[in-house]
Order: structure tokens, then C-alpha cells, then sequence
């Protein structure tokens, strides 16, 4: 969807991705004399998920650059894939978002698309400006966005599919969901001339790709039930949060990689050991 979308210029975007992750994964391992890891497919993985959170015209250098540090510091400096305390791709985007604003800025750098990024759209111009959105709009991803994030209905058909198989436990992806619904419900019913609607920001933006692919990153999130409802949760509403006071349209990888930060106080809240008291 997002080729069809964004035509060639996404097929540029997520091979360099692809490509980059799996050539520096395997030559820091090299230089750290690790065994290759490359053949489980991990590092491919995360830099498509990586690519899924950039503009389609990202060029070439910032894909390259973004997704060496993602594994760099999202992966190796932690002995590599499993033991990073936080989302890689989140990481990586926040280093671009941070170091080059403007070419991660989507309403910027979309401009040869005759459609509007909601987000922006909110962010700068009010509610006004997205009176014309409707959920179905997002739902079928025909408004302008992050090259995979913004197909909404295919990551919920992804993310239902690995939920289906067990690869993904539904705690975690429900609660972060949860968690957006109602701290957009709260914002909404305080003022809804000012607010948008949970709905709105439920389909908007990398919300539904963060649910189901980005906050249940493996190793860091929790692995008890109830803190994974909690981290979730907390993750859901530091999105609306950060959408409604920070300076970033989206922020959802801002509000992942808080999420990971917490990730050992949660951990803290564990069953009783059977005879425990």
C-alpha cells in the first residue's frame, strides 16, 4: 500500500533502510568479532519498520545515516537484537527528528502529493483544517503520512494476523490503544472546538503501527501481564500528551522510547512467588 501510495520513491526509501540495517548490523559484528545474525532477519525487520516512520521523499543520505544509528545505538551497544532497553526504529527516528527537523517534517517534504498530513494539518491550523477527514479517509490511508504508518488498515490486518499466531500477546497493543482513546476522550469532552477526536488520533499518524509492531518490541517492554497493560497504557497517553503540547504533529516514537525508560519500574510489579508472602 505504501508503493501504491507514494509510487517508486517508497521502494527507494524502504530498500536503503533494509539494505543499511543488515550491511551495518553484520559489520559491527564483525568489528566486535560476534557471530553473523543477519539469516534471522531481525535487522531487515527493523529497518523497514524504521523506513515505515519516514516521508516517502527522505533522501537516500538521512535513510542511510538514520538507520546506522538505529542499529548502532538501538542494537549493538547492547550486545545486538534482544538486548536494546529501547524501540530501535523509535530511536532512530528520534536522532533524524532531532538532528534534521525539516526533512522529517511530513507536510513538508510531501508537497508533490496534492493530499494533507492530519496531523500537521491539526498541529498548525486547528480543527478546522480536518473537518474534511473522516475516519474512513484514515482508516484506507488517503490522506498523506509516514510511508507505512499511514496505511492504517493493513497494520490492523498485520498486527490481528500476529496476534492470531501468538507472535504478538494482545496485552500490550490493547492497553496502548486504550490509552489513546481515552486520554483523547478526556482532551475531547474538556473542549471539543479545540480537541480532536480519540477516533481521529486512534487512525492517525504511527498510532496503529506503534500498537502492534513498535511498543511490543521485545526487549523493551515488560514481560508480566499487568505491567504490560500498564506500560501500554502509559505509552497510549503520553501520545495524546505529547500531540497536544509538544512541538512534534505525531510524536508517537517520542512517546515509545518514554514508555521504554519505565519499562524497569513496571518490571518491579511482579507475582508472588508460589508460598510467598
Amino acid at each position: 500500500m505504501a508503493v501504491y501510495r507514494y509510487g517508486y520513491d517508497a521502494v527507494v526509501v524502504m530498500a536503503w533502510a533494509g539494505f543499511t540495517a543488515v550491511v551495518t548490523e553484520a559489520v559491527v559484528q564483525k568489528l566486535m568479532k560476534q557471530a553473523p545474525t543477519s539469516d534471522d532477519f531481525s535487522a531487515l525487520v527493523d529497518g523497514l519498520l524504521f523506513a515505515f516512520l519516514l516521508p516517502a521523499t527522505a533522501p537516500a543520505w538521512m535513510v542511510i545515516l538514520g538507520t546506522a544509528f538505529m542499529v548502532i545505538l538501538g542494537r549493538m551497544v547492547f550486545g545486538g537484537y534482544g538486548g536494546s532497553p529501547v524501540c530501535a526504529p523509535a530511536l532512530g527516528w528520534a536522532v533524524l527528528a532531532i538532528s534534521w527537523p525539516d526533512l522529517v517534517d511530513l507536510n513538508g517534504m510531501l508537497l508533490k502529493w496534492d493530499l494533507i498530513e492530519p496531523l500537521s494539518e491539526l498541529k498548525y491550523f486547528g480543527l478546522d483544517a480536518i473537518s474534511s477527514v473522516t475516519p474512513m479517509s484514515l482508516l484506507l490511508g488517503e490522506n498523506l503520512g509516514a510511508l507505512g504508518a499511514s496505511q492504517a488498515l493493513m497494520i490492523v490486518i498485520g498486527g490481528a494476523y500476529l496476534m492470531s499466531r501468538g507472535l504478538v500477546r494482545w496485552f500490550i497493543p490493547v492497553s496502548f490503544l486504550a490509552g489513546v482513546l481515552v486520554a483523547g476522550f478526556v482532551y475531547n469532552f474538556i473542549d471539543p472546538q479545540l480537541y480532536a477526536s480519540p477516533v481521529f488520533h486512534l487512525l492517525s499518524g504511527s498510532t496503529l503501527l506503534a500498537a502492534f509492531f513498535l511498543m511490543p518490541y521485545p526487549s523493551s517492554s515488560p514481560t508480566w501481564r499487568l505491567p504490560m497493560l500498564l506500560f501500554g497504557f502509559f505509552g497510549g497517553v503520553m501520545v495524546i500528551i505529547i500531540r497536544t503540547y509538544g512541538i512534534y504533529p505525531d510524536g508517537v516514537p517520542f512517546a515509545i522510547l518514554l514508555a521504554n525508560l519505565c519499562t524497569p519500574l513496571f518490571d518491579l510489579i511482579q507475582p508472588k512467588p508460589f508460598g510467598g508472602r
